[in-house]
């Protein structure tokens, strides 16, 4: 039986070969968003109330859940990573959907989040989840170790965008996928929330992602999505 490698919630990471080996830190950019991780970073962070934020039927992705899984088409024995992956919304479908002689790197940058996460999957027996504590500007995975990068409700966190996605794009096979899932903003016509909270809009994030090498396939329709949009992109 394989054995899954629990993560120690600290920002060390566990020493094995699928993950990238840590080098001096680089001067750190500038925030695109100062700030906007203050609370994910709280060491007092109260995880249970963000679940009753997250996991509600009136959060679309939440709701359109099983509609999103099906679209990102997984396979026995893909390696996907959940960037982002809070309070583990989705580590329980993509463990059954890659099996066995697959895995998935549930990462985030919020301690408490993933001491969350390795709780629910020993819970769960999901013996094929690695919980892992990303830094800001890096997801810290070994060059060509994933097959799947998904970045749901999250991609507007990005502090430092080129490096994220330069460190996501290292981590993908050639070909791989990554899938970016985040909300309309559109002035006039979104909500004051997401004007203020959203940084830019789809094109602009889209833009992001194709100048830091990967090519975009296309939009898919998520029947629960007003606010959301789903983008599939590939590895170039």
């Amino acid at each position: 039986m394989r054995i899954a490698i629990w993560a120690i919630v600290t920002f060390s990471l566990v020493s094995a070969p699928l993950f990238a080996q840590e080098t001096a830190p680089s001067k750190p950019q500038q925030s695109v968003k100062p700030g906007i991780n203050d609370n994910f970073l709280d060491p007092d962070l109260k995880v249970e109330e963000w679940v009753k934020r997250f996991e509600v039927e009136s959060r679309e992705i939440f709701h359109g859940r099983d509609e999103i899984i099906q679209q990102l088409k997984l396979k026995p024995g893909d390696r996907i990573a959940d960037i982002g992956t809070g309070t583990g919304l989705f580590i329980e479908p993509f463990s059954k959907a890659v099996g066995q002689d697959g895995w998935v790197y549930a990462l985030d940058i919020a301690p408490k989040f993933v001491e969350r996460v390795g709780k629910l999957a020993k819970e769960y027996h999901l013996e094929n989840v690695t919980p892992v504590v990303c830094g800001e500007d890096d997801v810290r995975l070994a060059p060509r170790s994933i097959d799947v990068a998904f970045i749901c409700d999250v991609y507007h966190h990005f502090e430092y965008p080129q490096p994220s996605l330069a460190s996501i794009h290292k981590a993908l096979v050639p070909g791989g996928q990554l899938v970016v899932i985040d909300f309309n903003r559109i002035p006039g016509k979104s909500r004051d929330w997401t004007l203020s909270h959203v940084r830019a809009g789809k094109e602009e994030f889209r833009k992001e992602i194709e100048d830091a090498g990967f090519e975009f396939v296309e939009e898919v329709k998520i029947s629960a999505f007003k606010e959301n949009y789903f983008l599939r992109f590939t590895r170039k």
